[in-house]
């Protein structure tokens, strides 16, 4: 293939875009939710629920304070329903996932395989956009938050009161420097923040516990008061189910669960094909930390709907954002209060770490692959600065409110389970397991339910996930057509008959025609041969090479090249390929010639009939139209020296 000199760039340009090449390689993702480096050396399983843990278990920091706004004094009961629905709506489906993508890339790229063309590329583009969506909030919300652990202190209110923003705009910039730096994923780190966070909010727990054992009137006002608001039992759990969608936070961490995956260590006897014992210890994974996560968040909800007056969970109160820091300070005092704020935060920021490696890891693992994408996007920097901004942005359209943003984070997550359940669901269907069809498409049907009613409830999420898809969709298709000139094919092998074509054409003058495959008889060949030779005034001595190109994905990018070659009617030679766009295919195969054999290649062609503009359309969309002019200028973009470059003809 040919190759394109380029003057040395500056040190500032070859520090923002350094890696760049590593980007394109299985594994050279950097962060928590990159691939490990070698085969099989992983992490014990319950090490690497740890890096799950960090945006998952992070969430008892606000999730307690949103349900009981959300909920009042229906916040245990809602709580429960939303247990119900993890344990045996997402949990099933995303051991499945487990399953059926053993190598991390997760749902997305489950509906992926099973969508082709441009509408499989549309569909992913969308579910990007809301998994930005969940990660960018995952950023914002978590910097909140942690913000307000800060400035609700007691020993530091005073000093920090009402710079709730610029707080949280120096952790998101913190975040961002150093990633910018070089961000190194610490497993270790992560399993020591999980571990210390969790022990302090069993001690939390397990005194509000005691507090409410040992002031037994407290459970006896909250059911005389549930009573007296909602009347029967009947009514509080019809209603605990109409408002658990709200509570739908404490659903995060089901797509980091699976992205992890490449972290496992497995069996000893694993293969990349297939990692049974991956797959294993990954579902051991996803239930433990459900499980955990589930009886904190009954635990929680509890304590806190019980032991803080409603008042202080509104705007402004003291719970609002930390309702278990919130008990903290006031049953365990200012200095455990204190360690359980720093704790707080550090899994806080944290989390929003683990969101922007998930970011790093997501948008290179699809868009430069689509072409929807510049060069520059599969390196780490200036795609930091790039969600940094945007992080800046929402969290400046939010006023670095916690509650603000809990639909926009909610709605992220809800769509990426539910086309968790639909990918499984169809995969169930595919594989013809009835049963489990079945029991996927209610469980299916229940999350579609639960994103239905989020948004109705708090539009500001699919709001903002429209501005994340139409940015996406809008910035993939400009580049796109940016990149349309470019060469775009991989590799080019030649089978044992085309590379016999090659040698044999190399003596003389290495001629192609271009053909478009029709019935291809003895007359097709004649009269091709016999056109050409009219059009470009050729002699009759002159011998040709056919090349025939058949379009398969259009909508695909960078793909390899496989060249085959056949003689037919026992005269013409046939070299036969397949592509996503003829003109590229063409170009890489005469650059190919040329390399290999050092002669200049020519190639002949019909011009292309009807309007110009429709048939670069054509070539845009279905990979063939404008065939001549396009494969002359991709050479032309990929060998600037006009000397070197094969040479195109059109009669």
């Amino acid at each position: 293939m040919a190759t394109i000199e380029h003057p040395p760039p500056g040190r500032l340009r070859a520090w923002m875009l350094e890696g760049l090449a590593d980007m394109g390689r299985k594994g050279g993702l950097p962060g928590p939710h990159a691939e490990p480096e070698p085969a099989h050396q992983g992490q014990r399983w319950w090490r690497v629920m740890c890096l799950t843990g960090v945006d998952y278990f992070s969430t008892l920091g606000y999730q307690p304070g949103i349900a009981a706004l959300a909920a009042g004094l229906l916040s245990p009961l809602a709580t429960i329903v939303l247990v119900i629905v993890t344990l045996a709506g997402a949990l099933p489906v995303y051991r499945r996932v487990a399953e059926e993508s053993p190598h991390g890339q997760g749902s997305i790229a489950m509906l992926e395989r099973l969508l082709t063309f441009w509408k499989g590329k549309l569909f992913v583009l969308t579910l990007l956009g809301f998994a930005a969506t969940d990660f960018l909030i995952t950023i914002t919300l978590s910097a909140a938050d942690a913000s307000t652990h800060l400035i609700e202190n007691p020993h530091l209110n005073s000093a920090l009161h009402g710079r709730q923003m610029l707080i949280t705009l120096l952790l998101v910039a913190l975040l961002g420097a150093v990633f910018l730096k070089g961000f190194l994923e610490a497993i270790g780190v992560a399993v020591a923040l999980v571990g210390v966070y969790l022990a302090l909010n069993l001690v939390v727990v397990i005194t509000g516990l005691w507090h409410i054992v040992t002031a037994s009137h407290v459970v006896a006002d909250w059911t005389s008061a549930l009573t007296t608001e909602h009347g029967n039992v009947f009514v509080m759990i019809g209603l605990a189910l109409i408002v658990f969608p709200k509570l739908a936070l404490g659903l995060s961490g089901f797509e980091t669960g699976v992205a992890v995956m490449p972290h496992v260590r497995g069996d000893p006897a694993d293969t990349e094909e297939c990692p049974t014992g991956r797959i294993r210890d990954t579902r051991k994974l996803l239930t433990t930390a459900a499980v955990i996560m589930s009886c904190f968040l009954i635990a929680t909800s509890f304590i806190t709907t019980l032991l803080i007056p409603a008042h202080e969970f509104r705007a402004g109160g003291r719970a609002n954002g930390r309702a278990l820091a919130y008990l903290a300070h006031e049953y365990l005092g200012n200095t455990f209060g204190t360690v359980y704020d720093i704790a707080t935060i550090a899994i806080l920021w944290f989390a929003g770490a683990s969101a922007m490696a998930g970011l790093l890891n997501l948008m290179p693992r699809y868009l430069p692959r689509y072409g929807m994408a510049p060069h520059w996007a599969r390196a780490v920097r200036p795609m930091v600065i790039v969600f940094t901004l945007i992080a800046f942005l929402v969290t400046w359209i939010f006023d670095a409110n916690v509650d603000a943003q809990g639909g926009a984070y909610a709605t992220g997550v809800l769509v990426l389970i539910s086309s968790a359940a639909i990918a499984v669901t169809i995969a169930s269907r595919k594989a013809r397991q009835r049963r489990w069809t079945v029991v996927y498409g209610v469980i299916a049907t229940v999350f579609l339910y639960t994103t239905v009613a989020n948004v109705i409830e708090r539009p500001d999420g699919v709001k903002i996930g429209a501005c994340f898809i139409a940015g996406i969709i809008l910035v993939s298709l400009l580049s796109r057509l940016a990149r349309a000139f470019e060469l775009r094919v991989t590799s080019v092998t030649l089978d044992g008959m085309a590379e016999r074509f090659v040698r044999d054409m190399s003596s003389r003058k290495i001629r192609f025609i271009a053909n478009e495959p029709d019935r291809r008889d003895k007359a097709e060949y004649r009269d091709k041969i016999e056109q050409i030779r009219q059009d470009n005034d050729l002699p009759e001595q002159e011998d040709f090479v056919f090349v025939e190109v058949t379009v398969t994905d259009p909508s695909e990018f960078e793909a390899g090249l496989t060249v085959h070659g056949e003689v037919l009617h026992n005269r013409y030679r046939v070299m036969t390929l397949e592509s996503a766009s003829i003109p590229n295919a063409l170009a890489a195969l005469l650059l190919h010639v040329r390399d290999s054999t050092g002669c200049t290649p020519h190639i002949y062609f019909e011009w292309t009939e009807g309007n110009p503009f429709a048939n670069f359309l054509r070539f845009f969309l279905f990979g063939h139209g404008e065939v001549a002019p396009v494969t002359r200028e991709v050479l032309r973009e990929a060998e600037p020296n006009r000397g070197r470059r094969p040479r195109v003809h059109t009669g």
